[in-house]
């Protein structure tokens, strides 16, 4: 199912010179259907950016079996991500965020290093759950998102190419843990 709104957010994204890559662990032989229905969503006259759509490459069975049986998903992705990652140099994340509908995207998104406050979960009620891995999770609707889409998603620096400081900018610096302090250790 499509998520109102989300076809216009995804686009806004990527006019900030991010680019998206749609992840499943459909099987191959289900890679028609999927790109065309990718590539038909529309909502308001928005459509999802372009960007490769990357599918198991196992039978159908197989995959279905993972997914459906197995409940491990997680598994193909993954493997996938981190060959992706591999192509870059050690100290360069490719991945800047991860939009999913499952816990199992969630746990293939951090184990590729994206950072707990760049992982959504899009429920069925159509809000983004933002992910933390204490289970402090932060809740959105897709329009609340709008608000914060360049907090989140800052342009991509165009002369070079390279994000700002993920650690230091105002999304992540802001929201750092208050540190408690003894009184009895100011002393």
């Amino acid at each position: 199912w499509t998520h109102s709104g989300i076809a216009s957010f995804y686009t806004k994204v990527a006019a900030n010179g991010y680019v998206f890559l749609y992840l499943t662990s459909r099987a191959i032989a289900q890679s028609a259907m999927t790109r065309d229905y990718l590539k038909n969503i529309c909502q308001d006259g928005e459509k999802l950016p372009d960007g490769p759509v990357l599918m198991n490459p196992d039978s159908f069975y197989s995959a279905f079996y993972r997914e459906v049986v197995k409940k491990t998903p997680h598994e193909f992705k993954i493997a996938t991500l981190q060959n992706i990652r591999c192509l870059f140099p050690n100290y360069w994340n490719p991945f800047y965020a991860g939009f999913g509908n499952r816990p199992t995207d969630e746990r293939s998104y951090r184990e590729v290093g994206i950072s707990d406050g760049k992982i959504f979960t899009i429920n069925p009620s159509s809000e983004l759950v933002c992910s933390s891995i204490n289970k402090c999770r932060k809740t959105y609707t897709i329009a609340n998102m709008f608000g914060l889409l360049d907090q989140m998603f800052p342009a991509v620096a165009q002369e070079n190419g390279l994000l700002e400081k993920e650690d230091y900018n105002e999304w992540n610096y802001w929201k750092s843990p208050i540190q408690i302090v003894s009184i009895d250790d100011e002393a």
